[in-house]
C-alpha cells in the first residue's frame, strides 16, 4: 500500500515536470518562429480579428458594468469619510492597475481561448497536425506563432478599451446618478493616474496575453496526451476545460507576481 502510494506520487511528479518542460519548449519554439521568413502577416491579422476585434463587444459590456459597480460601491464607501470627491481616483486606479488587465484577460480566455484550445484539439484528433508534419510544415509555427503574435498585440488594446469604458461607467454612476460634479470626477482621474500606472497595466496585459495563448494552444496541441479525458471528443473537452481553468489561475498568479515586482 505504501509502496504503491509512493509510486503514484513519483509518477505524478515526473509527469508534471515533463509537462512543464514540454510547455517551456513549446513556448520557446513559438516565439522563435514568429519572425521566421516569410512572416505570416495574413494569419496574424486574421487572429487579431478573432482574438481582438471579436472580443470588443464583451469587453465593452464588462468594462461598463465593472466601472458602474465600482462607482456605486466606491461612492457609498467614500461618503462615510466625506471623501466622495475622490471617486474618480478610486475608479481609475482600480481599473488601470488591477481590474482592467485581469478581467480583460479572463474574458478573452472565456471567449477566444476556449475556442482556440478546442480548434487545435480537433486538429490533433483528426490528424491534421500529423499531416502538417508529414508535409514538412512546422505545426507549432502554423498553429501557435501567429496566435501568440496576435495576442501580444490585442491584449493591451483590449485592456485600454476596458479601462476607458470602465472610467466612463464610473462617471455614469457617480456623476449622472449620484450627483458628483463631473469636473471633479474627471479632474481626480487625470490627477491621480500617472504613466507608471498605465505602463504597469500594459505590462500585465502583455504577460497575460502570452500566458493565455500559450496555455490554450498547448492544451489543444497535446490533446492526445490528456489521458484522463480519453481520446476523441472527450479528450478535446477535457483539454478545453483544463486550458480555461489553468489560464485563469495563472492570470491571478502572474498578477500577484507582477504587482509585487512593480510596487
Amino acid at each position: 500500500m505504501g509502496a504503491e502510494l509512493i509510486k503514484n506520487i513519483g509518477a505524478g511528479t515526473i509527469e508534471r515536470i515533463e509537462g512543464t518542460g514540454r510547455l517551456f519548449l513549446f513556448f520557446c519554439s513559438g516565439v522563435a518562429t514568429i519572425f521566421t521568413i516569410p512572416v505570416q502577416y495574413r494569419k496574424i491579422l486574421e487572429h487579431i480579428w478573432f482574438i481582438g476585434a471579436r472580443s470588443m463587444g464583451v469587453i465593452v459590456l464588462t468594462g461598463a458594468f465593472t466601472g458602474m459597480v465600482l462607482g456605486l460601491q466606491g461612492y457609498y464607501t467614500l461618503i462615510k469619510f466625506g471623501s466622495e470627491g475622490m471617486l474618480g481616483s478610486a475608479v481609475a486606479l482600480t481599473l488601470i492597475r488591477e481590474l482592467g488587465p485581469v478581467l480583460t484577460a479572463i474574458m478573452v480566455t472565456a471567449r477566444a481561448g476556449s475556442a482556440i484550445a478546442a480548434e487545435i484539439g480537433v486538429m490533433r484528433i483528426s490528424e491534421q497536425i500529423d499531416a502538417l508534419e508529414t508535409m514538412d510544415i512546422d505545426p507549432v509555427r502554423f498553429v501557435f506563432s501567429p496566435r501568440l503574435a496576435a495576442a501580444v498585440i490585442s491584449f493591451p488594446l483590449l485592456t485600454a478599451l476596458f479601462d476607458v469604458i470602465g472610467v466612463f461607467g464610473g462617471y455614469i454612476t457617480g456623476s449622472l446618478m449620484l450627483g458628483i460634479n463631473p469636473g471633479i470626477y474627471f479632474y481626480r482621474v487625470s490627477d491621480s493616474v500617472v504613466m507608471a500606472d498605465v505602463t504597469g497595466g500594459f505590462v500585465k496585459s502583455l504577460v497575460f496575453g502570452a500566458v493565455v495563448i500559450t496555455i490554450c494552444c498547448y492544451r489543444g496541441f497535446y490533446t492526445h496526451l490528456q489521458t484522463r479525458g480519453g481520446f476523441g471528443a472527450k479528450g478535446v473537452s477535457f483539454s478545453t476545460t483544463t486550458a480555461v481553468v489553468n489560464s485563469c489561475v495563472l492570470i491571478l498568479i502572474f498578477d500577484y507576481i507582477i504587482t509585487f515586482i512593480l510596487l
